[in-house]
């Protein structure tokens, strides 16, 4: 009997199509993720993309539990618990709270970081870059030597500039610790303003800076000002205020100046672990991966709506112009 009419047999003695036989044997692969941020934020929409493009559809060989509690600690902690009692295949964890929780949570559910602010190697999370050990792998974003680097970006690009403010939370400690303590170098007299309070007063926190410290402002990147990344930026706007970002998107919301990582390429190769995994790698031995390609962006428009001209060779650098 040929294959085909022993799988119509099949269905036919259990009343069911071949067809109805054929898709119950696709296995399904399933993704836990727990953020602050929206599913159709750039980040997200490159990570489901890259999925797409890797041969996953949700609801045939995929299913994404896509968790979104607002509270940054204990709410992803407890999204982290509920992750694994869904006995999720995997467990993208883009916060160090959600790290943390999903290491305390599980020993044998692999875990994609995407370790934005902090260091997870000088934290004790893995044993070593090239083989991280236990049940998590992913990538690492170097934040504290880019937060240095912006510092240039914002001296170079805003010569006449000599004071700034720098918004931090409790995320972003880490960067506001090492751009003040390298602020001098630059010639900068830097003042920390540290939003503490949800929803974030930036209005209220740049009113509190000292007033001779209000000529720019930079922004950390944390997960609440990724988020509120449009208020940050129509705030700077209506001020006037020159402004130094971590990433792209407040650029392209209409931010001045950005230095850092291509953060929805990023999200792309978190995909791709993802799909490692789900082909039997074991994340002990997938190596931590650390970008080497930076970019700075630079929105012209903003330049002339607040007064302030970008210098010619800063233009030249950038890789990309917003006009």
């Amino acid at each position: 009997m040929r294959r085909r009419e022993v799988i119509s047999t099949i269905g036919a003695t259990f009343g069911l199509p071949a067809v109805a036989l054929a898709q119950q044997a696709v296995k399904t692969f399933r993704i836990g993720i727990t953020t602050i941020q929206p599913r159709t934020a750039p980040i997200y929409a490159a990570f489901d993309q890259r999925l797409r493009e890797l041969g996953y559809v949700e609801g045939v060989n995929l299913i994404v539990d896509f968790l979104n509690p607002e509270d940054q600690t204990e709410g992803i902690a407890g999204a982290i618990n509920e992750l694994v009692r869904r006995k999720v295949d995997v467990i993208v964890a883009p916060y160090e709270s959600a790290l943390k929780s999903a290491l305390t949570a599980t020993e044998s559910v692999p875990i994609v970081m995407i370790a934005i602010d902090y260091d997870p190697l000088a934290r004790g999370y893995i044993a070593g870059l090239s083989r991280p050990g236990r049940n998590v792998t992913g990538l690492s974003l170097q934040q504290i030597e880019l937060a240095k680097k912006r510092l240039q970006i914002l001296t170079d690009a805003l010569p006449s500039v000599r004071t700034a403010t720098m918004f931090w939370d409790s995320f972003s400690k880490d960067q506001w610790d090492a751009t003040n303590s390298s602020a001098g170098a630059h010639g900068l007299r830097l003042a920390g303003a540290e939003l503490r309070e949800q929803p974030y007063n930036y209005e209220s926190a740049w009113t509190q800076a000292p007033p001779d410290h209000r000529a720019a402002l930079i922004v950390a990147i944390s997960p609440t000002f990724y988020r509120d990344r449009q208020r940050l930026v129509d705030f700077t706007i209506q001020r006037k205020i020159p402004s130094v970002y971590a990433l792209r998107e407040w650029v392209e919301a209409g931010g001045l100046l950005s230095y850092g990582v291509n953060f929805p390429a990023t999200f792309r190769r978190v995909a791709d672990y993802v799909d490692r995994i789900a082909k039997g790698a074991k994340p002990a031995e997938l190596p931590i991966e650390q970008p080497t390609k930076f970019e700075l962006v630079v929105n012209l428009k903003t330049a002339k709506a607040i007064g302030f001209p970008i210098p010619t060779e800063i233009i030249a650098r950038a890789d990309e112009v917003i006009e």
